[in-house]
């Protein structure tokens, strides 16, 4: 949660401060946070075979929460947009070192049949982070007469505390075998014979990003209709607090219901949102779609993590959550730059009018989708 409140506090200004402050296009904003998202996507492949090769998840949680925090201190300081990306380049590193540990943690402390719950709670708990973070953001804003930068700086507080809190608050449970019991399981035979179970999440996953692609444009779209700068991280605001009510209790009714039925439902919203994005152009619209948007995520996000945890075998669960976050991060570096592109030779409408065709595409693959049923 503390991560989040950082990470959010300079993520809901980035997008103003790149374009207003540094100069930098809509295009190029769009390549920076997909390349950024890709960078976390790729890293957590190999955080999460190291994990099941050493039996150890806290270990590679501290180091990358400790990345997390050290790029912080680099966004106040930045000067061009490389400096941005390179802050965001080291930012999802530590996201991708953290990110397939600890969820792997969360399946090993969480009972099958109460997966879906517990990755809801989780999905909650950090979005709760997610919103606080900006509303922090505004009352700096108002606080420090605007000054991004200022904003920027107070940001390291709260990474910092999360370091603390992992290092000392997180006791991880004992694995079933000694470490070095453990057979290396990134051979390319191994991670094909997950299953068919496990690549159908991935490519449920996959679809399901093209259609959403980074939430920057979410701010550049309120922005665009005249939301003022000081307000902009009500955005974010508006799309957490949904998106954090919605994820526990979407959770744990994954866990009573046909899951696929739950996704189809998530896709729906999702278009919804993107239909408000692109043709109600005020700023009540645009709230209206970014909580619709909020809404698909709460349902959709902690589900598909509870799907990997189920389709995956345990020894390989860390792999398996590096894999599909690997496929996911890569096509969502590939929806971002589209929509930067998009946006900037055709409209701010047009990349949400995309969105909702991707979700139609991935309404129809839901119909061959088959979900591995819970223990």
């Amino acid at each position: 949660m503390f991560m989040d409140v950082s990470s959010e506090m300079i993520h809901s200004l980035l997008p103003v401060f790149l374009v207003g402050t540094l100069g930098a296009s809509v295009a190029l904003v769009g390549l920076i946070e997909g390349v950024a998202e890709a960078t976390a996507s790729i890293t957590k492949v190999f955080s999460g075979w190291i994990s099941d090769r050493l039996g150890k998840r806290k270990l590679l949680a501290v180091l990358g929460y400790g990345l997390g925090a050290l790029s912080k201190p680099i966004f106040p300081l930045a000067v061009t947009p490389v400096e941005v990306l390179g802050a965001r380049f080291a930012d999802r590193i530590g996201k991708g070192i953290r990110g397939a540990p600890r969820d792997a943690l969360v399946a090993d402390l969480t009972e099958p049949g109460a997966r879906g719950a517990a990755f809801g709670l989780r999905q909650a708990l950090d979005t709760v982070g997610a919103f606080l973070g900006p509303l922090v953001a505004i009352g700096l804003m108002f606080l420090l007469a605007g000054d991004i930068r200022a904003v920027f700086a107070w940001a390291v507080i709260p990474a910092v505390i999360a370091v603390l809190l992992m290092i000392f608050g997180v006791e991880e449970p004992k694995r079933s075998h000694a470490p070095g019991q453990a057979r290396i399981p990134i051979h390319w035979s191994e991670v094909r014979d997950m299953g068919r179970p496990f690549w159908s999440v991935v490519a449920v996953g996959v679809v399901f990003t093209l259609a959403r692609f980074s939430e920057a444009f979410l701010v550049l779209r309120a922005q665009d209709v005249g939301l003022r700068a000081a307000l902009i991280p009500l955005v974010l605001i508006v799309m957490n607090v949904v998106y954090a009510a919605v994820a526990a209790p979407a959770g744990s009714l994954s866990d009573r219901m046909d899951r696929r039925a739950l996704l189809a439902i998530g896709l729906g919203v999702l278009i919804l949102a993107d239909l408000a994005l692109a043709f109600l152009p005020t700023i009540g619209g645009v709230l209206f779609g970014v909580a619709l948007w909020g809404v698909h995520m709460g349902i959709t996000q902690g589900l598909l993590a509870a799907l990997v945890a189920d389709a995956a075998p345990d020894r390989l669960r860390g792999t398996a959550f590096g894999v599909f976050n690997l496929a996911t991060g890569l096509t969502l570096l590939v929806a971002s730059a589209l929509a930067g592109l998009l946006w900037s030779r055709l409209g701010p409408f047009t990349p949400f009018v995309a969105g909702g065709v991707f979700c139609a595409v991935a309404l129809v693959g839901l119909r061959f989708f088959r979900a591995r049923p819970v223990p």
